[in-house]
């Protein structure tokens, strides 16, 4: 991988995307090749650095959303065999509402469901109380943050519910829509956020019982 990837990261910051791309080659060897891995990367740079207040964990979220975007590609162009469901959550900020919703899918759906989340316009952190409200039902959401969404995560999706987005939200023929109406909990009091929490906890498991797929308990 070339320095002109790399944008304005530090040496070190450069040094630990080079290995985060070595270990997506890895990981999707006989998958995709290193040069899509690559630009995958450079891409994903492109798209968090804007927005990244504390730039330490860039090389964190690089690896982490171009990995998202590397399963989804797997799915739509069906070199990943899988009867799982995928499921995205958008939003504004993709820092409360849509991380809550994810965060629920992953711990009640399990590796029964493929979970993916973003936003029209991403914030620079997510929601803390939202992280608090999701810790106290025993769920932990601290690692996930604000990304935008993708044509391919979009695209491979095949539920797509929407919170508060509007017409910024994409719409692809063909796919399932929701709109969930809810509070968002920016700038909300923790009781507040509790109860976002809850109804999100209620829609999420209705939206496993429609794809059949089992909820833990």
């Amino acid at each position: 991988m070339t320095d002109k990837y790399m944008g304005s990261l530090t040496t070190e910051q450069q040094y630990l995307v080079k290995l985060a791309a070595e270990r997506l080659k890895e990981e999707f060897a006989g998958t995709f090749g290193p040069e899509t891995i690559e630009r995958f990367i450079a891409e994903s740079r492109d798209l968090l650095e804007p927005g990244a207040t504390v730039t330490v964990w860039l090389p964190i979220l690089i690896e982490k959303f171009t990995k998202d975007r590397l399963r989804a590609l797997a799915r739509i162009e069906g070199r990943a065999v899988t009867e799982r469901p995928a499921v995205l959550f958008l939003c504004v900020q993709n820092a409360g509402r849509s991380q809550m919703a994810a965060g629920w899918l992953q711990h009640l759906g399990g590796n029964d469901v493929d979970v993916f989340s973003g936003g029209s316009e991403p914030a620079s952190e997510i929601n803390t109380m939202a992280v608090q409200a999701m810790a106290e039902v025993g769920i932990d959401i601290r690692t996930a943050f604000p990304k935008p969404w993708t044509d391919e995560i979009v695209r491979a999706a095949d539920v797509v519910i929407t919170m508060g987005c509007g017409d910024a939200c994409p719409v692809y023929p063909g796919k399932r829509y929701e709109d969930w109406e809810l509070t968002d909990p920016k700038e909300q009091p923790i009781e507040v956020v509790r109860e976002v929490r809850d109804d999100i906890e209620q829609r999420v498991r209705a939206l496993l019982a429609s794809l059949e797929v089992p909820a833990a308990l």
